[in-house]
């Protein structure tokens, strides 16, 4: 059974920093594509950092490039987002997603999703 558990977040002061990381289980991270998304209340989700499979194609919104940075570790089947410098904006619920198409993950329509953590920030 395929199973995604996001960790890592909590209550952080505008300008810290937190490292989410998203475990997985029942299938072999080498060949999947992934990404980390956003949904804070009222809004909808949006994408915030991908990264491919292979060939290393990272992708990152506007609003956190230079700030966050995305990364996996195959041999831990683990993916973390290394967020930096954050935001009372950033706050949401954050969800991990993988897929084994790139596209398909940065589009936001990945075939498996954790539950997400919460990152809240506020001073």
């Amino acid at each position: 059974q395929v199973q995604l558990v996001e960790s890592g977040g909590g209550l952080v002061q505008p300008g810290g920093s937190l490292r989410l990381s998203c475990a997985a289980s029942g299938f072999t991270l080498d060949y999947y594509a992934y990404g980390w998304f956003r949904q804070a209340p009222g809004k909808e989700r949006e994408g915030v950092s991908c990264i491919s499979s292979s060939d290393g194609n990272t992708y990152y919104a506007d609003s956190v490039k230079g700030r966050f940075t995305i990364s996996r570790d195959n041999a831990k089947n683990t993916v973390y987002l290394q967020m930096n410098s954050l935001k009372p904006e950033y706050a949401a619920v954050y969800y991990c997603a993988i897929d084994p198409d790139y596209r398909t993950v940065v589009a936001g329509m990945a075939h498996y999703w954790g539950k997400g953590t919460l990152v809240t920030v506020s001073s």
